[in-house]
């Protein structure tokens, strides 16, 4: 594929100036020249997480690849120690850091993966329908046709050996759940997971215009005989929103589908309390709800 047609299938903003995360792999150089080729000032933004002996290298590649562009690059060292619950705190460490509205090399096949975790896990619309696609100017390019592109300007890139790690669940869904959809289905399910996420995203993007002045009122400002009345859909996304908890490090959970179950058999009136997830206790007294949150979560409401 020549750049002329992968500039058709990307999706970068309209400003002349792009900020891009740039962690030295394939896609996201293929970002970062696809940008320059689309006659954009590009800045190079490149997290060094010390999670490797070798992610030094890592830095230097991008700064000498961003020097042979003539693109400017801004690296941020930050400290990450090895351990549980690792790439959580990674990724609350770049959002930490990187500017607000950064574009990332997430390709089709990324987003496809992600739509299968998170089914996985559960998710319903708004984990499915993904709320950053438009920080994502790949999302309609496939990952090998990136490093074909790559191969063939004598470019080169750096490979993060954590992406053959079959213990990790997404490469083991890129490497052999993806593959068997494709066998099973007798087509490549990686556009059609695509735009299931694309239109799951503007259907949540609907969702949260019209429940709006909904979720404008507090958990504890609606009488449950009020929300009794209210249709199931829409009162579970009121309690979906207002039952969402944060983490220690900073990231939003939705409740669950049983948190949401269960909070619904308060507002009903079938028990007076239930425990939720995050370590909260969702209570109804004179037909008010509260929720008890312990230290270390933040109440959403």
């Amino acid at each position: 594929m020549d750049s002329a047609s992968l500039l058709e299938l990307c999706a970068f903003p309209g400003e002349p100036r792009v900020d891009l995360a740039v962690s030295g792999g394939a896609d996201s150089l293929a970002m970062a020249l696809l940008a320059l080729e689309s006659s954009r000032e590009a800045c190079l933004h490149h997290v060094d997480h010390h999670a490797r002996a070798d992610s030094g290298e890592d830095r230097h590649f991008v700064e000498g690849w961003a020097r042979a562009h003539g693109v400017r690059v801004v690296v941020y060292d930050v400290s990450v120690p090895p351990g549980p619950n690792f790439e959580a705190r990674a990724r609350a460490e770049r959002r930490r850091v990187l500017p607000r509205g950064v574009l990332t090399g997430h390709t089709a096949d990324d987003l496809a993966e992600t739509v299968l975790l998170n089914l996985l896990r559960g998710a319903a619309t708004p984990g499915l329908g993904l709320a950053d696609v438009a920080t994502m100017p790949l999302r309609r390019c496939r990952r090998h046709s990136l490093r074909e592109w790559l191969s063939e300007r004598g470019e080169t890139w750096r490979e993060d050996p954590t992406n053959l790690d079959p213990a990790m669940t997404r490469n083991r869904l890129r490497r052999e759940v993806v593959p068997l959809l494709n066998e099973v289905s007798r087509r490549d399910v990686v556009p059609l997971l695509v735009r299931s996420a694309e239109q799951l995203a503007l259907d949540r993007a609907y969702l949260e215009e019209v429940g709006r002045q909904d979720v404008e009122r507090g958990l504890g400002e609606v009488d449950c005989r009020e929300l009794a009345t209210w249709a199931p859909a829409r009162r579970q996304w009121w309690l979906r929103f207002h039952l969402r908890h944060r983490d220690d490090l900073g990231e939003v959970h939705p409740p669950s589908r049983a948190d949401v179950l269960r909070a619904e058999s308060v507002v009903l009136g079938e028990v007076p309390a239930c425990e939720m997830s995050g370590g909260r206790r969702l209570t109804r007294s004179s037909q008010r709800l509260s929720l008890v949150v312990s230290s270390g979560y933040a109440d959403q409401s």
